[in-house]
């Protein structure tokens, strides 16, 4: 300006004056400047739209690559032990992303934001000391930047941006912008967060009332265990839940029941203490978590079974100050990882599963109680009257022999006479079955047991498979094989809802010179040339593992049929 206020030389105060090229870039910027506010307050809008943490963070990441024109963009979530436990990315195609491989864990650069959370601002990423490259398959990336989400003092992730478009480097309004999101994703998340909070709370309240309606009302330790499974995996959107409880020798843990992905390769399996994931909760007595339960170092014993899987939690079941077993949930590969704050409630509700079982224990020896003196009453009358009337009348018949001349006749008394003393053996071994000792009493017949497999089968068949049963099975028959026959049945019956199309099924069981034999027949499609097998192979591990066999069959009228034999003392 000139002394008398007026405007120097060359400097005109109407925009008019100046060039109309000089002109549009003003007009530019100014129209870029508001665009740019607009852009943002339309991200900040967006992201504390939703409910729901998984759509929050996708927004909040995607929303972050249009601000600043960034070709790739991530966040990642910060675990406990100040590793990655989720990362979310944009412009990564799912070939892309599967060809990498697993997730960061939280080193390199990424690493240098969780160290040092404050914005990182890189023209060239392969430059900072931090870096040492990309792993096989990764997009080629030279400009970076990087802000962390706080939430309050809590560092909850980053925002990692790379290859602004056009080759650019990122700049100071690019900076700010994404300072400004994170701050507004900061107050998202915790909303978010609540919001799960509050709506997870309702549903493990929920499934606390189901469970404690059915201890109430009576209804069958197994079935209340499996209602305490179905419900661990909805809350927590699990693939495989499984239940495993300590084995008689005290020394391993027994799945007892597994439903979802794959539950026939964990049904049945007796685990050690030490080397297995179920093992490793019980000895830390709290929840603990696996982003990779497949390549977990806790995990060193047991057939393989994991493939397919990744992220996974294993919560104990504590009554008072006894652990009566372990509740584990996983989720297939690709999907969000199991997160503390989520699994919190897990041990509660995990308590939950111990009191029904201390309570059908308790319910158990009271009715077993109840029942001893009938038992007693029962097996007197069986040996002082049934047995005593019946040999009575085989030596009655025995005696009136001679007096037959007719050879047919005299066949048919002896036959009689043998009949007796057969039923008099049976008798006698009922006899036994009911005097046996309190531990061989209270645990559950296996013909009951496997009744209620197939009873379980029959609401997924729609239909009721016919069964047969022969032989002494619930007093000849040892506990490892009435274990595994158990498991080898549902997963048969499982096989059949799944692959054989049938409308008619059929169960025998019979106990017969030193063998145990199951077979399962339907009337189905039978086995395709290449189906999968890993089921079949498992059940036929079983088998071999107790001395037996598994061989299936086509009858002549169609269908399947699996024969399960061990012979009922191993060695």
């Amino acid at each position: 300006m000139t002394e008398d206020g007026g405007q120097a030389d060359g400097a005109p105060s109407d925009p008019e004056a100046l060039s109309p090229e000089l002109q549009e870039r003003l007009a530019a910027v100014e129209r870029g400047t508001r665009e740019s506010m607009r852009s943002l307050l339309e991200a900040v809008l967006s992201v504390g739209r939703g409910l729901e943490l998984p759509q929050v963070l996708r927004h909040i990441v995607e929303a972050a690559a249009v601000l600043v024109d960034a070709e790739y963009g991530a966040l990642g979530v910060v675990g406990k032990d100040t590793n990655l436990s989720r990362f979310l990315t944009t412009g990564v195609s799912q070939e892309r992303a599967a060809s990498i491989g697993s997730f960061p864990s939280g080193r390199g650069i990424l690493g240098e934001l969780i160290r040092h959370p404050h914005s990182l601002r890189l023209s060239e990423l392969s430059e900072h000391p931090a870096s040492y490259g990309f792993p096989p398959g990764h997009p080629p990336m030279h400009s970076f930047l990087g802000v962390p989400i706080k939430i309050g003092d809590e560092v909850f992730g980053n925002l990692y941006l790379t290859e602004k478009r056009g080759g650019a480097e990122f700049d100071d309004k690019d900076e700010a912008v994404l300072l400004t999101l994170a701050m507004a994703a900061g107050t998202a998340i915790e909303n978010a967060r609540m919001y799960e909070m509050s709506r997870d709370r309702q549903r493990w309240l929920k499934a606390n009332a189901e469970i404690i309606a059915g201890l109430l009302s009576g209804a069958d330790e197994d079935e209340v265990l499996s209602l305490v499974v179905d419900r661990a995996r909805s809350i927590l959107s699990a693939d495989l839940g499984a239940l495993a409880l300590p084995a008689e020798s005290g020394e391993s843990l027994r799945v007892a029941l597994a439903s979802g992905v794959d539950a026939g390769l964990h049904n049945g399996l007796i685990l050690p203490r030490e080397g297995s994931f179920v093992g490793a909760a019980l000895q830390a007595g709290e929840p603990i978590i696996s982003l990779d339960v497949a390549q977990d170092p806790r995990i060193t014993a047991g057939p393989p079974r994991w493939e397919g899987l990744e992220s996974a939690v294993a919560v104990p079941l504590i009554a008072g100050e006894t652990v009566r077993g372990v509740l584990l949930l996983a989720r297939t590969r690709g999907r969000e990882p199991f997160a503390d704050a989520g699994t919190v409630p897990l041990l509660a509700f995990a308590g939950q599963a111990a009191l029904a079982m201390e309570l059908a224990e308790r319910r158990r020896s009271a009715e077993q109680l109840a029942l001893l003196e009938d038992r007693d009453r029962i097996a007197r009358d069986l040996h002082d009257l049934a047995i005593q009337r019946l040999f009575a009348t085989g030596m009655t018949l025995q005696s009136a022999v001679r007096f037959v001349d007719h050879p047919e006749a005299r066949e048919r008394l002896m036959r009689a006479v043998d009949d007796l003393d057969e039923t008099i053996r049976i008798i006698r071994s009922t006899i036994f079955g009911l005097r046996a000792p309190a531990t061989e009493r209270t645990r559950r017949g296996l013909r009951a047991r496997i009744m209620t497999v197939v009873e379980q089968g029959a609401r997924a068949l729609g239909f009721t498979p016919a069964v047969r049963m022969e032989g002494l099975i619930d007093t000849d028959v040892p506990a490892e094989p009435g274990e595994q026959v158990v498991v080898v049945l549902g997963e048969a019956l499982s096989n059949v809802v799944r692959h054989a199309h049938a409308d008619a099924a059929e169960v025998s069981l019979v106990v017969r010179g030193g063998l145990l034999t199951l077979t399962v027949s339907d009337n189905g499609t039978g086995i395709a040339p290449k189906s999968h097998r890993s089921g079949l192979d498992n059940l036929a591990r079983r088998a071999e593992d107790l001395g037996g066999e598994l061989t299936l069959e086509t009858p002549e009228h169609g269908g399947t049929r699996l024969v399960w034999t061990v012979p009922l003392i191993h060695g």
